[in-house]
């Protein structure tokens, strides 16, 4: 201790009041397995952690993390069990039934964009099909999709629906899986981060993934085609989410300032980071050669029949506690995307 401190010290005690340290109520730890320079870490993730600082004037503080508490398959569970303060990962990483009703987020044809879609995809998850319930253990903070997903592969283009046999596809599970398997492709499941060192090895042929996700992941020299559809192949729901005994530690103010920069307007931000991350990635796609195309019409047709028989699938299974029907065309809706 100083001698200027101790004075001060001294002078409080004296006076009757308090000395006061300068520091945030409360420190949260967000574990971030996406790459330190992945676009939506430093887009979105990272503004909306100042952000918080901000709007509850330095009483919350959020701690990016440079490297994951785990793997990303195990963040929701992170947070849950208070591993990590806050987490983020895809609802299909989870690998149970637990976010049946997320899969509104990931289906065929429901957005040209990431912010309409995950604006679409917050409002109906919550508003109808129970989100708050499915994430039980954690606050939800936001939910989110990423922008229209494509078929990637370094074999051939797809002209007609056989082409798809043979063709060993990564998928981030979810309903992408089983869409692949039903055109005939074999998926095999595994995050994102695994992809560069199997698809190198030719352990698989093709992913799919987003535009972004062939540069952020440094796929680009070995994917020679990309296939398209309207409003994207897929989708990947993804939830943002606060230990539920760290948000209930926080006062009423600093929670409700925090929920206002959360929820539809993180939706919001997100997206508008995948959207411009998109962008930038296409040039980068372009020069390095590889071939976009839009899906042939006997393709589009063949993926639209499989789609349909899969959301009917899915709708039956939510049972009579929720309309998956209406809530998917709600999301189209709200999402400009004709069907």
């Amino acid at each position: 201790m100083t001698k200027f401190t101790s004075i001060a010290l001294i002078s409080a005690l004296l006076s009757g009041t308090a000395v006061v340290p300068a520091f945030a109520d409360t420190e949260l730890v967000l574990s971030s397995w996406l790459p330190p320079r992945h676009p939506i870490v430093v887009n979105a993730i990272k503004p909306w952690a100042k952000e918080v600082e901000e709007v509850t004037q330095g009483r919350v503080t959020v701690r990016v993390l440079g490297r994951a508490l785990g793997s990303p398959p195990a963040h929701f569970d992170m947070a849950k069990d208070g591993i990590a303060d806050i987490t983020y990962g895809l609802h299909s990483f989870s690998q149970d039934d637990r976010f049946d009703a997320s899969q509104v987020g990931q289906f065929s044809f429901i957005g040209d964009d990431a912010v309409t879609a995950s604006q679409a995809f917050w409002t109906v998850y919550t508003e109808d099909l129970g989100a708050r319930d499915d994430h039980e253990g954690t606050h939800l903070l936001s939910l989110f999709v990423h922008g229209p997903g494509l078929l990637h592969n370094n074999v051939r283009r797809i002209e007609t629906p056989e082409d798809f046999s043979g063709l060993k596809m990564r998928v981030p599970g979810g309903y992408i899986a089983e869409f692949v398997e039903d055109l005939g492709a074999t998926p095999l499941f595994m995050s994102s981060t695994e992809v560069y060192e199997k698809l190198s090895r030719g352990v698989i042929d093709g992913a799919a993934f987003t535009y972004e996700a062939l540069t952020a992941f440094n796929l680009t020299d070995d994917i020679k085609y990309s296939m398209t559809v309207p409003g994207g192949i897929y989708n990947t729901s993804w939830f943002l989410v606060m230990n539920e005994k760290k948000w209930d530690g926080i006062g009423a103010e600093d929670q409700a300032a925090i929920d206002a920069i959360s929820g539809v307007a993180f939706a919001e931000r997100v997206g508008a980071a995948w959207d411009a991350a998109d962008a930038a990635a296409v040039v980068e796609i372009e020069e390095a050669g590889i071939e976009v195309y839009a899906a042939p019409d006997a393709v589009l047709d063949a993926a639209r029949t499989s789609a349909t028989a899969l959301e009917a699938t899915w709708a039956e299974s939510l049972g009579s506690e929720f309309d998956g029907r209406a809530a998917l065309a709600r999301l189209r809706e709200i999402s400009g995307v004709a069907q």
